[in-house]
């Protein structure tokens, strides 16, 4: 047994005795371990109840709470094995967007709802029970056990997070994600769009193309990103820019301090994605389930996929064919990306092609647009 599962078993040792206090009906516990900005699907969450009539209490546990290096260690000690313990010990809701080890080893009451939210919408590549090995696998499992109600976008992933999470289908519900609503309340994309450039007065009048890349195993600790950004500013207009969105293992690492670092911008510590959606004129991804929520936009969707042959064969792999799957092209080289660009800018047959592909993409992976998505799974909870 390693460090990170003792520290597991002590957190379950803990949590069980702080279930000899009674819970609190109001309370919510809310694991944003993954994203705990206002726009993740936890966060979308709390803001909601926060403005109902119901008074709730919450507590939260962030990925930063998590850590324990550094200064003040004993603080974070106490605050992660003494207070969350027992905020989630005497809580009778609790949501996740992502897996909280610690579960894997303690019972929470039969009558608290235990709800699994991710941080996606639905996923390209292959997660969870479907891409894990030895005893991660096993102890994420036992922890999904605890699960009482998966939420999916729409039944086309109904079937798929139940192997992906190793649970039965009757606790999976399909209410739609709490982070699409935003998608379809154009009044308030008009609010995050101004708060943004109030933020970043500088970025008026530019034009943001965001590059989004997943996050691969094998980058645990790197700083580097694959595109070539330099060519990219080279040959793209002026008034563009590139906002940067780099998973957090690579975020840390990442710095730099080249030629053209005014016209490349590292947004990887914004916690509202959505947000980054809204002001971009394109988005560059991968493998990410970023392209889920960017979708509904309808604005063009690059695939920077250099190393498709190896994430395929000998990577996490995934749940379907990539290249006649995802809603836009697909380059394997800067200079091929930039050249597919160039053609949607240019080709109006290129981009009505791509919009209708979009537009199926969206199809298939929304069972609902209506923006009401939280106030489903609140009626659902019964917390109204």
């Amino acid at each position: 047994m390693d460090k990170k599962e003792i520290g597991y078993c002590l957190f379950a040792a803990i949590y069980k005795v702080c279930c000899l206090f009674p819970k609190k009906k109001n309370r919510v516990f809310l694991i944003m371990t993954h994203d705990q900005g206002e726009e993740g699907n936890v966060g979308v969450v709390k803001e909601y109840l926060e403005e109902s009539e119901t008074e709730w209490e919450f507590i939260s546990l962030t990925r930063k709470e998590t850590q324990f290096g550094g200064n003040k260690k004993f603080r974070k000690l106490w605050n992660f094995f003494i207070k969350k313990a027992y905020g989630l010990a005497t809580a009778s809701y609790v949501f996740q967007d992502n897996i909280f080890l610690p579960t894997a080893f303690l019972k929470f009451h039969k009558k608290v709802k235990v709800v699994q939210l991710w941080h996606g919408t639905g996923t390209i590549k292959k997660f969870g029970q479907d891409s894990n090995q030895g005893r991660i696998k096993e102890l994420e499992k036992r922890a999904n056990q605890t699960i009482t109600h998966l939420i999916v976008n729409s039944k086309e992933w109904k079937e798929k997070y139940s192997h992906i999470f190793g649970v039965e289908q009757d606790k999976i519900f399909i209410t739609g994600m709490p982070r699409t609503d935003l998608l379809f309340e154009e009044e308030k994309i008009e609010e995050r769009v101004e708060q943004f450039y109030e933020k970043h007065p500088e970025l008026i009048g530019k034009h943001m193309i965001l590059y989004a890349p997943t996050f691969r195993d094998e980058e645990l600790g790197a700083q580097t990103v694959r595109l070539d950004l330099e060519k990219m500013v080279k040959e793209l207009p002026e008034d563009t820019i590139i906002g940067l969105k780099l998973h957090p293992f690579v975020a840390d690492q990442f710095c730099y301090d080249g030629t053209y670092k005014e016209r490349m911008i590292d947004f990887s510590k914004e916690t509202n994605l959505n947000t980054l959606l809204f002001v971009s004129k394109c988005l560059i991804t991968d493998y990410s389930s970023i392209v889920f929520e960017y979708v509904v936009l309808n604005k063009p969707i690059y695939f920077y996929a250099y190393d498709l042959e190896e994430f395929s064969d000998h990577g996490r792999g995934f749940y379907e064919e990539y290249e006649s799957y995802v809603p836009g092209p697909v380059a394997k080289t800067t200079k091929q990306l930039l050249k597919q660009m160039q053609e949607q800018e240019t080709q109006g047959d290129k981009r009505e092609y791509w919009a209708k592909r979009r537009r199926e993409f969206q199809r298939r992976n929304y069972e609902f647009e209506d923006g009401n998505s939280t106030r489903r799974l609140i009626q659902l909870l019964e917390m109204e």
